[in-house]
């Protein structure tokens, strides 16, 4: 996936499965876990220091083993979050240098939580400023994946205001800033329940560079096609006092693939950068056939760790075989 120029790769992570920079978690490291071949995406940050619903250090390294705020199902290959963007704040996170050490591209996941439209306006603007401070520091290029769609940070992602004329002005604005204004690349992170026509119209101005889709969704979403009670054995979320959590895994590709499929098929032609219950390699094909540039691998990192080495390495070759078939177009549609 080529954005503004910067190859960032044909599968990149999904936003915090290696945390803040990249270190993994520590079922990573008894498996052996080896991510090369994956384009780096930090843990979304917020602009100040949040607590959020998993305890953590001052480098944002979860506190507990086992977090009380994750229900993870192997067996059904499906995971349940609420952790709430905890961590300690976009400053204290670049003050330690090391996302400026890097040597390969990679994006900086951030998202804003304020409770009206104008406070979010001003932390994403606030935050790229810092960030702009900073950049003379940076070895390799980055990127920034902007999150729009946490299902567990409050009234940002309220499902009934979402899609409105506000929230899609709130959207262009930041996307603008960080492009139009700072000059970063910028990909905007959404979920399945975002509407295509939605975002087609963002991809339709020129400071979009690309797309991510799909976030985890929230408790209870899609209820006549996902059975909730029947994965996790109850109709209360078990994370009911974190408010509720976001769903990811196995239940998401299906539509995943179908929403990459009706974006190319509505004419939306920027990058797409497409997971959600990525399992194993032919999870991997299915997406790329429905049009995405790349994709990203989450889910087999907590579920499947033990995959996660061949997912990639099946992923880099297909997307290099359907960039073939494709000519100039690539894997997907078009360079950005």
């Amino acid at each position: 996936m080529i954005v503004r120029d910067i190859d960032f790769g044909s599968v990149l992570d999904a936003s915090g499965v290696r945390g803040f920079f990249g270190d993994g978690y520590w079922f990573h490291k008894i498996f052996g876990v080896d991510f090369s071949g994956s384009t780096f995406v930090s843990k979304t940050t917020t602009l100040e220091p949040r607590r959020g619903n998993m305890p953590v250090d001052e480098n944002g390294d979860p506190l507990e083993l086992y977090p009380h705020c994750i229900v993870a199902k192997p067996l059904k290959g499906v995971a349940l979050n609420a952790v709430g963007l905890s961590g300690p704040g976009a400053e204290a996170l670049l003050k330690t240098g090391r996302w400026q050490k890097r040597q390969e591209p990679f994006f900086i996941s951030f998202m804003a939580v304020g409770k009206t439209k104008r406070e979010r306006k001003a932390e994403v603007f606030e935050f790229l400023r810092m960030l702009n401070r900073y950049r003379k520091g940076f070895q390799a290029p980055v990127g920034l994946q902007i999150n729009y769609s946490c299902p567990n940070a409050g009234s940002y992602c309220n499902k009934d205001e979402m899609y409105d004329s506000d929230f899609l002005n709130e959207v262009f604005v930041s996307m603008a800033d960080a492009h139009g204004v700072f000059g970063f690349s910028a990909m905007a992170k959404f979920n399945i329940l975002t509407s295509v026509e939605f975002v087609k119209e963002l991809c339709s101005y020129s400071f979009c560079d690309a797309v991510c889709v799909s976030n985890t969704i929230p408790w209870g979403a899609l209820p006549d096609a996902i059975d909730w009670k029947g994965i996790f054995g109850t109709d209360e979320s078990p994370l009911a006092k974190f408010g509720g959590g976001g769903l990811s895994g196995k239940p998401l590709l299906p539509f995943v693939a179908d929403w990459v499929r009706r974006a190319r098929e509505a004419g939306i032609t920027k990058p797409i950068n497409a997971g959600g219950g990525i399992l194993s390699p032919k999870d991997v094909k299915l997406l790329f056939d429905a049009g995405a540039d790349s994709v990203f691998i989450g889910s087999a990192a907590i579920l499947r760790p033990w995959r996660v080495e061949n997912i990639i390495t099946f992923a880099q070759e297909y997307a290099t075989r359907k960039g073939g078939e494709n000519g100039e177009k690539g894997v997907g549609y078009q360079k950005a």
